[in-house]
């Protein structure tokens, strides 16, 4: 249902920017929308609260592993959700920011922003597993995804080159 208001949402402001003279009035609404729209369901989710008590695991690849070990459907679903998690973020902000238009720079801002995950699901006690493993894979998607757009990074930055 939000899909067809995000998209009014992009016009909208598509257009107010382009009559303010704006330089890429389509590709800036499209990033700005689509970041919080694209990650917010992920991040209520991970927000949500179990009937679990909260866990930390610190040790690199240890859930990954245990998981591999499990039904191949529940990894999937695992390795699949934590690498969407910050795919809009990844994909959207190099076209939105000239700041970001780099695969460091990118991973920096997801790591940070899954580690901040990571440590409100531990803080506030909702009964999740707060995992080193799911800064990993939430990075990793984000970084993938910033790969998939990367080729569109160019003409959203003053002077089309991209900044290595």
């Amino acid at each position: 249902m939000a899909l067809p208001l995000a998209a009014l949402a992009v016009v909208l402001l598509a257009r107010h920017r382009a009559r303010a003279g704006h330089p890429a009035p389509v590709r800036t609404a499209l990033a700005d929308i689509g970041v919080p729209i694209g990650t917010a369901p992920w991040i209520w989710m991970i927000l949500t609260p179990s009937n679990r008590p909260s866990t930390i695991s610190p040790i690199p690849l240890h859930e990954l592993l245990a998981m591999s070990l499990g039904p191949w459907q529940t990894t999937f679903v695992q390795v699949g959700g934590n690498l969407l998690v910050f795919a809009a973020l990844g994909a959207l902000l190099p076209l939105r920011s000239p700041r970001f238009a780099s695969l460091p720079r990118v991973a920096l801002l997801a790591a940070l922003a899954s580690l901040t995950v990571e440590a409100l699901q531990y803080g506030l006690r909702l009964g999740r597993v707060s995992s080193i493993d799911d800064i990993l894979v939430n990075t990793a998607g984000a970084v993938l995804a910033a790969l998939i757009t990367r080729r569109w990074w160019s003409r959203s930055i003053p002077g089309g080159t991209v900044p290595r």
